[in-house]
């Protein structure tokens, strides 16, 4: 699986894929836990129908108009907690 196999909305969401050296995916981190159907489109575009190593970064759940709505506000807060983390 290539990252551009996945639908953009659904990237959107995702934070970081991590891939074994034979291009399996090894665990993906999104910002909000996947619902189980994305956790299915993943799945099945991957080929790796067995595959469950999903983590996220923030334990609530949001719905896609939520997401819509904050998603950039998020994404930005994030990165700049990350940068602050060494200062």
């Amino acid at each position: 699986m290539k990252v551009s196999d996945v639908p953009l909305e659904l990237t959107d969401k995702i934070f970081q894929i991590k891939f074994n050296s034979d291009q399996s995916v090894e665990k993906i981190i999104s910002y909000f836990p996947l619902s189980e159907q994305e956790r299915l489109m993943i799945n099945s575009i991957s080929g790796q129908d067995s595959f469950s190593n999903f983590n996220s970064i923030f334990s609530d759940t949001v719905s896609d108009e939520e997401w819509n709505k904050t998603k950039e506000q998020i994404k930005k807060r994030f990165q700049n907690e990350l940068f602050d983390i060494d200062n």
